[in-house]
């Protein structure tokens, strides 16, 4: 039975692609460890971990709200990214 946890900061992910990101790996443990068999599926555990920005360091910089929303686009109320405007 195996347990997979993705850790990652706060905001980077929306609503959409923390569901898309569950099934690809939970797929790939049924095709890889479950070698194919579909009823392994029931026994995959996947869980997305976020922690504050300011838990991570990358170089030595720590990312704010404002670095992340810039570089991936805000996430609104409904945990889905918001449209940045086209330039």
């Amino acid at each position: 039975m195996p347990y997979v946890t993705i850790s990652t900061v706060r905001g980077i992910l929306d609503a959409t692609q923390k569901k898309a990101l569950l099934e690809r790996v939970t797929d790939l443990l049924v095709e890889v460890e479950g070698q194919g068999n579909a009823e392994f599926r029931r026994n995959v555990w996947v869980r997305i971990e976020e922690q504050d920005p300011s838990h991570w360091s990358l170089g030595g910089m720590q990312p704010t709200n404002e670095i992340i929303a810039g570089t991936f686009g805000a996430i609104g109320a409904d945990g889905l990214r918001v449209a940045r405007p086209k330039p």
